[in-house]
């Protein structure tokens, strides 16, 4: 299993409820579109220097590097660069 972890600062001029809700609707529905991504989750941070935090499972590294180009992660991906400003990731197996 790999879990690929990634945390947004969303911009200031933004809902930023409003925001989280709309990211999390485009990358959870992404499980059972990508092949081998089992989980994914978003969430505000209520505490740290980021405002959002995204937690996936995927079944192997080669599903993580699939995932990366999936046409429709790479979709959901501009509603994300539609609202953040920073970013930060990691990827470990598990």
């Amino acid at each position: 299993m790999v879990k690929h972890i990634v945390f947004w600062n969303l911009r200031a001029d933004c809902d930023k409820d409003a925001a989280g809700r709309e990211i999390a609707a485009a990358l959870e529905s992404l499980v059972g579109v990508v092949p081998g991504l089992v989980s994914a989750e978003v969430r505000r941070v209520y505490n740290g220097d980021y405002d959002l935090a995204l937690c996936t499972q995927l079944v192997d590294r080669a599903a993580a590097e699939g995932y990366r180009v999936h046409p429709a992660h790479l979709a959901a991906q501009k509603t994300v660069h539609s609202y953040t400003v920073a970013r930060v990731a990691c990827d470990y197996e598990v």
